[in-house]
């Protein structure tokens, strides 16, 4: 097991995240990942104002705001322990900073669409509970807009970019692999797959290079690329983590975990 990193200072200008969020289980079961969310969350002092979340559980035409001044807790899973139902995650949303959030993206011509009733959806939750367990700290979900390649889920993270400097946290919580059919059963600490670690650190040696271009043409140049993700909405929150980091961010890893032998947990922090 990989060792984190050591911890950056606190800069002015918060990082972005990404995190995987893997199994609903994650919220009961933090393993090493949820350690290292909760602690590096520890360190952003004053905390966020508010916390902005793409997830791919929010697919949605377009682009799409969550307004809800309280969301709900959406238990969007099925086959689970019944205590994880019981759990909920009852952070105020924040129709302000939602406001902001559609006036940026009319500016940068990619109109979105208000949602009053939108709950949180577990790809949300289940990472904020270990980031921020006190739920004391606004969020507001961003949909995944269907149909978006890298490139566009890259542009409406960079069209959100100026909210760090007022203290937003913005998030994209996917998966750094994801392929569910693969799972046998086996348990957490299944000895990882090869190819995972073949993708995985492949993603990781672009995004020490500053390689976006070449990340977004993951799916041709990637190592096993289509089996770590037969689909690629868990892929795509990276990109809007990247899209808000800026161009020049490099990459500071919390966590490398393997769950269940073909479940990469990777979470860092770009800036």
């Amino acid at each position: 097991m990989q060792t984190p990193d050591p911890a950056p200072d606190r800069p002015s200008v918060l990082p972005t995240l990404f995190a995987s969020h893997g199994a609903p289980l994650f919220a009961l079961e933090p393993g090493m990942s949820g350690l290292a969310l909760n602690t590096w969350a520890k360190s952003l002092v004053p905390a966020p104002r508010g916390v902005v979340v793409l997830s791919p559980h929010w697919i949605a035409r377009g682009p799409s705001v969550m307004c809800a001044a309280q969301p709900a807790t959406w238990h969007d899973f099925s086959g689970f322990p019944a205590e994880l139902y019981q759990l909920q995650y009852p952070a105020p949303g924040s129709p302000t900073l939602a406001q902001e959030i559609l006036d940026l993206l009319q500016r940068a011509a990619m109109p979105a669409q208000p949602d009053l009733q939108r709950p949180f959806d577990h790809g949300a939750w289940v990472v904020l509970m270990h980031l921020f367990p006190q739920a004391n700290v606004p969020v507001v979900q961003l949909a995944l807009p269907f149909g978006w390649n890298p490139e566009q889920v890259y542009a409406l993270g960079a069209a959100l970019q100026g909210l760090r400097a007022s203290g937003v946290l913005l998030v994209g919580s996917g998966s750094m692999t994801h392929n569910l059919s693969e799972f046998s059963g086996a348990g957490a600490a299944s000895e990882p797959a090869p190819y995972v670690a073949e993708f995985c650190r492949w993603v990781e040696a672009r995004l020490v290079q500053g390689d976006i271009r070449t990340l977004f043409d993951y799916l041709a140049q990637a190592p096993h690329a289509r089996r770590a993700h037969p689909s690629d909405d868990h892929f795509l929150p990276l990109f809007f983590a990247l899209g808000a980091a800026g161009a020049a961010a490099r990459p500071h890893y919390l966590s490398r975990e393997v769950l269940y032998g073909m479940l990469a947990m990777d979470a860092l922090v770009l800036q």
